[in-house]
């Protein structure tokens, strides 16, 4: 009984415990590689003279789109049979179906809200600073990180932690690209629906459980960081930042 029972501890412990690091793992690292392409896109928007809206058009799609079309367009661009498919194949390395499927996956489909949020809190920025800046002759670099962030800080954190949970729910992009393998690209999104198919509807209410309080504690968290920050007086404000 005994030797039949470890076997049994270990799937269990698998099963619950795998697809939370896969999904933790995956969220982290898509929201790092979001929060600087999408801040790199909003400064390019907001920069250009022309063709604004088409753009904009263009890195706000992925948010309007079902997320299952956006994990067909990416079957297309990474599968075994595309340009990109076919050098991973020169390496004997196959991208569908794998982790850096999975965070490909979250980070086009969070990519929008870090943009939009990160544009929005730039073209709020008094242009008066930025053109203060330049006239003292100090980089765009520097004004960049030194001006712009600093100043825009609250509006970009917002858009860090809406990634994070939107990286963290990703479902119909996973599924088309990364599929849903335990162990390895197995999420806590796709964990729920293989427990759903699979008739445990009291395994699909645990996962369902641990997303909700995950993603509401992130905001909380947020929350009670920015109004703490707020009540601050505001040379304190600067000097933190």
């Amino acid at each position: 009984m005994k030797n039949t029972a470890l076997p049994s501890n270990k799937t269990m412990y698998n099963i619950i415990v795998t697809p939370i690091w896969i999904s933790i793992k995956t969220a982290l690292l898509a929201t790092i590689i979001t929060f600087f392409i999408g801040i790199y896109a909003a400064i390019f928007v907001i920069r250009l003279k022309r063709y604004k809206g088409l753009w904009d058009g263009l890195f706000t799609l992925p948010m309007v789109l079902p997320p299952t079309v956006v994990g067909f367009f990416l079957l297309l661009f990474l599968g075994k049979n595309s340009f990109m498919g076919k050098i991973f194949a020169v390496f004997d390395y196959n991208f569908i179906f794998s982790w850096g499927a999975t965070v490909v996956s979250a980070v086009v489909v969070s990519f929008p809200l870090m943009y939009r949020t990160a544009r929005g809190a730039f073209e709020q920025l008094d242009q008066n600073i930025i053109s203060a800046a330049r006239t003292l002759g100090i980089s765009e670099w520097r004004i960049f990180w030194q001006v712009m962030l600093p100043n825009c800080f609250y509006g970009v954190l917002a858009g860090v932690v809406l990634s994070f949970t939107r990286a963290l729910g990703e479902f119909g992009a996973t599924i088309m690209v990364a599929g849903n393998i335990p162990g390895k690209t197995q999420t806590i999104s796709t964990a729920i629906y293989a427990a759903v198919q699979a008739g445990d509807y009291e395994l699909a209410y645990k996962w369902v459980g641990v997303v909700v309080l995950v993603s509401f504690a992130v905001i909380l968290m947020l929350n009670s960081w920015t109004n703490r920050q707020s009540k601050k007086p505001v040379y304190l404000q600067r000097k933190a930042g």
